[in-house]
């Protein structure tokens, strides 16, 4: 059978402030801190994972931490929201813990049948919370605070928002498998159907609107899942054979990448499952130390010097 992609991997977004990003994803949102590492092609500055127990493709989303980069601005050529699955009856307590902590939201409302309630991040990120016309399966990281029966699961869908839809919805179908489910006005959802969860992404069509600004608060990348590097390669071919540009295979440590930039401006990669979040830390400790790729651990005193002190 010809290998498929199954659904989103992770998201890369940008913050201003590692320790308030921090506070807001583990503390605010409940969400399982998945590991402390650095950027790979800039180790001055952290990456950071958030997801669920064992940082599962399909919850991961993480940030590049460059303090001092001011906002950014949505617009086209960005993904402009990251929506995150939620149990039916769990928006009263977003909407109660959002107003005890501060957090920018608005009212629920209602797209193809499904209830959300939109919150923004620190930096202005915007997440939308979902409840799922669909059971969602997947079993939610949990604390204290934030049990099984409110909790994120993952994520829901990602929007696009794009000046011209018809170059990006072409990757989506021709490359990436997805057919079009749904549409409302000028958004357009797109689906997968070999994933339970993680499988929709919305394209916005919005021809007048400026180009978005990518800085804290956007999102720098959205990756696409693969099971493995003999898909991974499969792809790679595949989207070549459409003239894209697209990287060689990079070893990510926690899986293995090919990056793209797709019609309408969106930076897409394609990332393996393997070799996943254990191959440094157990999973009882994720989270707990910095860990650096084998290229940057003889930089390792001047790094933990260099970097700001998280507190957990």
């Amino acid at each position: 059978m010809e290998p498929r992609i199954l659904g989103l991997h992770h998201i890369t977004a940008i913050t201003d402030s590692a320790q308030r990003n921090l506070d807001f994803y583990t503390k605010v949102l409940g969400q399982r801190f998945v590991k402390k590492t650095v950027n790979f092609d800039d180790p001055g500055t952290y990456h950071l994972y958030y997801g669920d127990e064992a940082g599962s493709a399909g919850t991961i989303l993480t940030f590049f931490p460059w303090e001092g980069i001011g906002p950014g601005r949505r617009g086209t050529g960005q993904t402009t929201e990251i929506g995150y699955s939620v149990p039916a009856g769990s928006l009263d307590f977003w909407l109660k813990r959002f107003q005890d902590h501060g957090i920018t939201y608005n009212k629920p409302s209602e797209k193809f049948g499904e209830q959300y309630l939109t919150v923004l991040d620190p930096d202005g990120l915007k997440l939308e919370l979902v409840v799922s016309k669909t059971p969602d399966p997947r079993t939610p990281w949990t604390t204290a605070e934030v049990g099984a029966d409110v909790a994120t699961k993952g994520f829901h869908h990602i929007t696009l928002t794009l000046a011209n839809i018809k170059g990006t919805a072409d990757v989506l179908t021709d490359i990436f498998g997805y057919k079009l489910s749904d549409q409302h006005v000028n958004r357009y959802r797109f689906a997968t159907d070999t994933v339970e969860g993680a499988a929709l992404v919305d394209l916005v069509e919005v021809p007048g609107e400026p180009r978005g600004h990518v800085a804290a608060g956007s999102v720098h990348h959205v990756a696409f899942r693969v099971k493995d590097d003999a898909a991974h390669l499969h792809f790679r071919q595949k989207i070549a054979a459409k003239g894209f540009n697209v990287t060689p295979q990079i070893d990510r440590d926690y899986f293995h990448a090919i990056y793209f930039r797709e019609p309408g401006g969106v930076l897409f990669e394609v990332a393996t499952d393997n070799p996943g979040f254990t191959v440094d830390e157990p999973l009882a400790q994720l989270g707990t130390g910095l860990m650096l790729p084998k290229q940057h651990e003889p930089l390792r005193p001047q790094l933990e010097k260099r970097l700001p002190k998280l507190v957990l």
